[in-house]
């Protein structure tokens, strides 16, 4: 089918934005490469079912990647696709057969979809080339130059700006799912809280010399982009479209795991809907549940976890006991983590039974499937299963209102001014069904610095938003990949003597290596051969 039988269309022309829609979650995909790799099991929390050389995900987290090597493609193909997609589209819109209002709402989305698309080729590479609307044809000889760090983020940001001004705050059911005016504000709020954190303001990778360090990141430091981030969080905050999903009443923390089995709810601000599936059940779900368990939690991941009281389980105050390590812990910790003996539907019983993680425990034990002693639960639904029941109704939260508080209060921190990032962390924790404690204070502790809040908050961070597209990220602009992404994970191997269990905890099998260069991807060889005038990043 040729463009003129697409946009003289009415119907075919909706159809070719919903393509450019269709790719929204490319980088959320569970099953991004070779059926069952994905950005996880290359962080500290996550370890892959698969050790294969060749395996795209085993590459990532091995570190064996190069600008040779890289076959990761959809990293620049699927956004640089999408990008000239939205320009083809915006060319011929207005000779489309659609109406006056529907054109110009259209050409919103679209241009919030082409921001969309440059933010992951920014987050992965630094600077890239912007063609602004140019439609290249199959024909040109391309040989564009990458624009500085600053140049794409005042793009993206004056995009947003303009773009929330017109764009709808939502639509109708049949529309749900579309770029919105909230989804404008929030997508701003994470572009410039990525654009304020240590690797892009002033922090570029040490082997990055001259106009280099301008492409990858802004050369010098200032504390005025961490407000300029809390300013855009607030923003949402303020505008009152979102708010946490919350239930503490069915159960302890029930709105935290209940929120992502929804299509519509008032957290998700940017989501890709689904129909009624089991997407994660049958990627997470354990082998008695009929899942692939293609990846499994790390223990360091679970460590991270507080108890119910909100006191991290290093405090010796904290009531944790390493005897009975899953009992009062924070709620989130049982919906993000299937432990041993943790309950979870079994379509053979037609009811919730016990997941048996122990060594040699039957089909499902370590050293027979997990190597991590864990399984994940995070967005999956413990009323049915990989093997049997209903499918779930489900929306994948590629921007959510958490995220938002998450980035308020990290960004307000970096400006100096700890105590204002403490009521959205108590409404963080509040939700999550942890105590409140005789202060109110949901276990944080009072008068943190600076330093010791950024702590805080980046562990907070990596619970809250575990398994959905966060860390793998996190570490990278936190500049931490170097101290957490080398070595290997943790695992929690357990002994069963009867009704009684031992814990042991026990490094992993497969070895992360990361080193500074990984900060950013490298660009592929065959991109910088086409393009002679896009230069390489540091280190590769």
């Amino acid at each position: 089918m040729g463009e003129k039988d697409v946009f003289t269309d009415s119907a075919r022309t909706m159809q070719f934005l919903n393509a450019v829609y269709t790719d929204v979650a490319f980088s959320y995909r569970k099953d991004r490469w070779d059926n069952h790799g994905s950005l996880d099991p290359a962080t500290d929390d996550a370890e892959y079912t698969y050790s294969g050389a060749t395996q795209k995900a085993v590459i990532l987290y091995a570190g064996t990647l190069s600008p040779v090597n890289f076959p990761f493609t959809d990293f620049w193909n699927t956004p640089y696709t999408n990008i000239r997609r939205v320009n083809l589209f915006l060319s011929k819109l207005p000779s489309t057969p659609l109406s006056a209002g529907m054109q110009s709402r259209t050409a919103l989305e679209a241009r919030f979809l082409r921001v969309w698309y440059y933010f992951h080729l920014v987050r992965a590479f630094g600077g890239v080339p912007l063609i602004g609307d140019k439609v290249f044809g199959i024909n040109d000889i391309i040989n564009i130059p990458r624009n500085s760090y600053e140049e794409c983020v005042e793009y993206m940001v004056s995009e947003l700006d303009n773009i929330a001004t017109a764009i709808p705050v939502g639509y109708a059911e049949q529309d749900y799912g579309r770029a919105t005016r909230g989804a404008c504000l929030a997508l701003k709020s994470r572009i410039l809280v990525y654009a304020a954190s240590p690797l892009f303001n002033g922090g570029a990778i040490d082997k990055a010399q001259g106009d280099l360090r301008k492409i990858v990141s802004y050369p010098a430091y200032d504390v005025a982009r961490w407000q300029r981030a809390a300013d855009a969080a607030d923003a949402v905050i303020k505008s009152g479209y979102y708010s946490l999903f919350v239930d503490n009443t069915t159960e302890p923390g029930y709105g935290f795991y209940n929120v992502f089995l929804k299509r519509v709810n008032s957290e998700f601000i940017f989501a890709r809907l689904r129909p009624a599936n089991k997407d994660f059940e049958n990627f997470y779900n354990p082998p008695t549940r009929g899942g692939a368990s293609y990846h499994w939690p790390s223990h360091n991941l679970a460590e991270a976890f507080p108890m119910k009281n909100g006191k991290s389980i290093t405090d010796p105050t904290s009531g944790y006991s390493a005897a009975n390590p899953y009992v009062n812990r924070d709620p989130r910790f049982g919906y993000t983590i299937t432990y041993n003996g943790a309950l979870y539907y079994r379509a053979s019983a037609n009811a919730k039974q016990p997941v048996y993680t122990y060594v040699n425990a039957a089909q499902d034990g370590y050293g027979i499937r997990t190597t991590t002693g864990y399984y994940v639960a995070k967005m999956c639904d413990a009323n049915t299963s990989a093997g049997g029941g209903a499918n779930t109704e489900r929306g994948w939260a590629l921007i959510r209102y958490a995220e938002i508080l998450l980035n308020y209060a990290e960004a307000v921190n970096e400006t100096g001014h700890p105590e204002l990032a403490y009521p959205k962390l108590i409404e963080l924790r509040q939700r999550a069904g942890i105590d409140p404690g005789v202060d109110n204070s949901y276990g944080l502790a009072p008068n943190m610095t600076v330093v010791q809040m950024r702590t805080l908050l980046q562990n907070e961070r990596r619970i809250e938003l575990a398994f959905e597209e966060h860390r793998f990220w996190d570490m990278r602009r936190w500049k931490i990949g170097v101290a957490v992404g080398n070595g290997y994970n943790k695992c929690m191997k357990i002994t069963s003597s009867g009704s009684t269990y031992t814990y042991e905890v026990v490094n992993s099998i497969r070895l992360h290596n990361f080193r500074e260069e990984m900060y950013l991807f490298p660009i592929m060889q065959s991109e910088i051969s086409k393009m002679p005038a896009m230069v390489q990043n540091p280190g590769w």
